[in-house]
């Protein structure tokens, strides 16, 4: 799998994980779903780096990488009792 289909891959997911969230029947897994969304941003911002690392253009994406670690901290820092 190269990366362009990898990335069709998180689409089709977070698409996925959109239409089973709008219909949700309790908040059960709500914990290990942020971890998950965490740990995939994460990676995201891995790739992201990587990209980035290769580019004619470094740099390009610094507040991307920041955001998505920004969030991804967020989601296990936040929970349902601590909001944001």
């Amino acid at each position: 799998m190269n990366e362009y289909e990898a990335s069709l891959v998180i689409k089709a997911g977070a698409e996925h994980l959109s239409a089973a969230s709008s219909d949700p029947r309790s908040e059960e897994g709500y914990t290990a779903v942020k971890a998950n969304l965490s740990e995939a941003l994460e990676h995201m911002a891995a790739a992201l780096g990587n990209f980035e690392a290769n580019s004619v253009a470094p740099d390009h994406s610094t507040g991307w990488l920041q955001d998505l670690r920004r969030v991804a901290d967020d989601l296990m820092d936040n929970g349902p009792d601590h909001p944001h």
